[in-house]
């Protein structure tokens, strides 16, 4: 009978985590195992049973479940063995030597197993999983074995599995689950002619994913990697806008019937517009975009320019004002875990990622969810587009093309697919043969990689050109500004309301420039309080980390950029964020030395690990050559046509032998965007009384009394009282 000591010792003993008691029953059955008597009686001659299955199971091809399991199994039970024989006193040193050989005689067999399946090595690691149904095994390899197992040991118990946090995460917002009950069945695709396999099978054995990104550092000869494109037969869209020779030819390639592509141009040569022609041309409606979240306001601008007549949502937060009848989905990475459910299932037909370079490393959540995305959409869609956006594919090394080559589907995690190894099979040759690399280079081009530079297209494009780039103010500090907004415009409204009320017979653009003028003095003369000035300010804040962002981007795409702002804090902390993520930047700002101003021109001039100047827009906007740079970054608007004009001629100028970028960081549904249409308006000035244009221009010449008379203007038009709601309700 069992003492109540025992007793209480045995619930303590039940009441173990699982993980816990296995570990400690595993130990105590080491201590305690006696085999009878026999021959072939054992654990040695039952491991090797096992080992000898898996070795012959391995040689016939690719090993099932079962038999991993039993290779584990068999290693982890050679390792108890041997630390038990290791440790019994009552063998002889002859017999611990004896016993000793014929462990390594077993070891040597699973050593020759996984040389021949390199898998099953990672099942050999101290934190590989071990599987009820490989505990199972082992439980049963010991019985027969003669082992004496406790009670415990016989029973094999699951722990239950974790909950998925990404599972919890998962959101369906309302208008997808009505598009679902709308249109419940997706219709078959039956357009894809099912792969015919090569009939040559030379590449079979042959390990191809090293020797092919070995092909672009050996075989490029001095040629670019970019496909032949076909000539354009048109340079006009739908829109009737008109694409560049370089994008067109691109769209003709899309129309032949190509659908994966590595779009690699460099900056400026207008990816997401040929991303887009591209969709429309091959109709790959619905589309997913996959973008960094500081475009992808511009994203859905781009969609309403370049394909008129096609819509586009854009995805925030938990999608509770995404439109799911909309051609075109605007996703960025850092939300697709809350959406990667619902969006693998859509039935879309196309899927274009922005930026690629962002998935390169397999390991992150945002490369798992893009990679699963894509394999849905090609496993549903085989004809789907496939676009994979970037003018840096390779940052650190060859390998960074790995998760852009299995997005495309060109390869797998271990081999080429059927397309491309088709093209391989073609070429004749092995990884052993002269010649390989070159023909292997030429083949994965030929899947879809297309890389121009701006130089190489120079005579496409302009040689300035300003480029705007709307991004969303959606955290607090965007809420407050919009509210401070709504707020102006209420005083506005009131004020002009009381303007009319004491000049009846005045016209509503008489008054208007009224009211905008006095509330211009009033602001000029202000200490406290909000007005157009402060309201600007704040907008620059608040754009800093975003514009930032966008220039380390670029940065890293094409080199050298000049990132312009007007006030010290934006600086500040574009500053703090570029040495953040490890780019070397130098300033220059209005209270330095002459000496100090030239240190960094020189620095950023000659220094090849210098990758930013940020430069105030009132010190550096005049006098300074630049021209290291072709991008210019401008994180902040000016208040007159001239001042930016200024600050892009530090790039362009004499000397400089690239087309000009101007990358304009607009904040999207604020009176910045209005300033951008003024300062385009008196541009436009310029061109019509010094180069004869026609363009119709603004007549005020005063960008911010235009700018107040806007905010008016739009109030009373939609209706003043609106407005004062919207101010009430924002400093609620």
């Amino acid at each position: 009978m069992a003492t109540s000591g025992q007793a209480e010792s045995g619930q303590r003993k039940r009441q173990r985590p699982a993980r816990q008691q296995g570990a400690s029953q595993r130990q105590a059955g080491n201590q305690r195992r006696k085999v009878r008597p026999g021959d072939d009686i054992g654990v040695i001659p039952v491991l090797a049973r096992a080992a000898r299955e898996v070795e012959t199971a391995v040689q016939k091809g690719p090993l099932k479940p079962a038999n991993r399991a039993r290779f584990q199994v068999a290693a982890l039970l050679l390792r108890e063995e041997r630390t038990r024989v290791k440790g019994d006193k009552s063998l002889t040193e002859a017999e611990r030597a004896n016993e000793q050989k014929r462990l390594d005689g077993l070891a040597g067999i699973l050593a020759k197993t996984a040389a021949r399946d390199t898998s099953l090595i990672a099942m050999l690691a101290d934190d590989a999983p071990v599987t009820a149904a490989a505990r199972a095994l082992r439980r049963d390899l010991l019985i027969a074995a003669g082992v004496e197992l406790s009670p415990d040991e016989l029973i094999i118990t699951t722990e239950p599995k974790p909950i998925d946090k990404q599972v919890e995460k998962q959101v369906v917002p309302a208008s997808v689950r009505a598009m679902q009950m709308s249109n419940p069945f997706l219709a078959p695709d039956f357009s894809a002619v099912a792969h015919k396999p090569a009939t040559i099978n030379r590449l079979g054995n042959w390990e191809l994913i090293e020797p092919l990104f070995r092909s672009f550092e050996y075989g490029a000869g001095g040629g670019a990697a970019t496909m032949d494109l076909p000539e354009a037969t048109s340079l006009r869209t739908q829109g009737d806008l008109e694409m560049m020779r370089h994008q067109a030819r691109f769209v003709e390639e899309v129309k032949k019937g190509h659908r994966t592509f590595l779009l690699a141009d460099e900056p400026g040569l207008g990816k997401t517009a040929q991303a887009l022609l591209a969709a429309h041309v091959s109709n790959s409606y619905p589309l997913l975009v996959v973008v960094p979240n500081v475009v992808k306001t511009n994203w859905a601008r781009e969609v309403e320019l370049w394909t008129p007549g096609r819509t586009a949502t854009v995805v925030h937060g938990d999608g509770n004002d995404v439109d799911a009848f909309s051609d075109v989905v605007i996703v960025n990475y850092e939300i697709l875990d809350r959406h990667v459910g619902w969006l693998g299932r859509f039935g879309f037909k196309g899927m274009v990622v922005d930026e690629a370079h962002f998935i390169k490393n397999l390991k992150s959540e945002r490369s798992k969810h893009v990679l699963a995305l894509s394999k849905s959409i090609r496993a549903a869609y085989p004809k789907a587009l496939m676009m994979a956006l970037t003018g840096t594919p390779l940052i650190n090394s060859i390998e960074d093309f790995r998760a852009i080559w299995q997005f495309l589907g060109w390869i797998d995690d271990k081999k080429p697919l059927p397309q491309l190894m088709d093209k391989l099979e073609e070429t004749g040759l092995t990884p052993a043969d002269f010649g390989f690399f070159a023909e292997a280079r030429r083949a994965v081009v030929d899947m879809g990689i297309v890389r121009r530079k701006k130089v190489d297209v120079a005579a496409d494009i302009p040689a300035r050109r300003v480029a705007d780039i709307p991004v969303e103010l959606d955290d607090d500090l965007g809420r407050s500004i919009r509210a401070a907004e709504a707020a102006l415009t209420a005083r506005l409204v009131e004020r002009f309301n009381r303007v009319r009320g004491l000049k009846p017979d005045a016209s509503d653009n008489e008054l208007i420039r009224v009211v905008a003028h006095a509330e211009l003095e009033e602001s000029k003369g202000a200490t406290t309080g909000e007005n157009v000035f402060t309201m600007v300010r704040r907008i620059g804040q608040a754009k800093a980390t975003l514009a930032a962002d966008y220039t380390s981007q670029l940065a890293r795409s094409v080199g050298k950029v000049v990132f312009f702002a007007k006030h010290i804090d934006v600086m500040d902390v574009a500053e703090e964020h570029f040495a953040r993520v490890g780019l070397k930047s130098v300033s220059i700002r209005g209270d330095q030395s002459a000496k100090a101003r030239q240190n960094a021109i020189d620095s950023f001039e000659s220094d090849p690990d210098v990758a930013i100047v940020v430069a105030s827009l009132t010190a550096a906007g005049v006098g300074l050559n630049l021209q290291a740079a072709s991008n210019v970054v401008l994180a902040e608007l000016s208040w007159t046509s001239a001042e930016q004009t200024q600050a892009i001629d530090r790039v362009h100028r004499i000397g400089q032998e690239l087309p000009v970028t101007a990358w304009r960081i607009i904040a999207a549904h604020t009176i910045d965007a209005r300033i951008a249409e003024l300062i385009d308006s008196k541009a436009g000035l310029a061109a019509r009384a010094l180069d004869g244009s026609d363009v119709d221009v603004a007549a005020e010449s005063n960008i911010q009394l235009e700018a107040l008379s806007s905010l008016l203007r739009d109030a009373l038009a939609e209706g003043g009282n609106r407005y004062s709601d919207r101010a009430l309700a924002g400093s609620e």
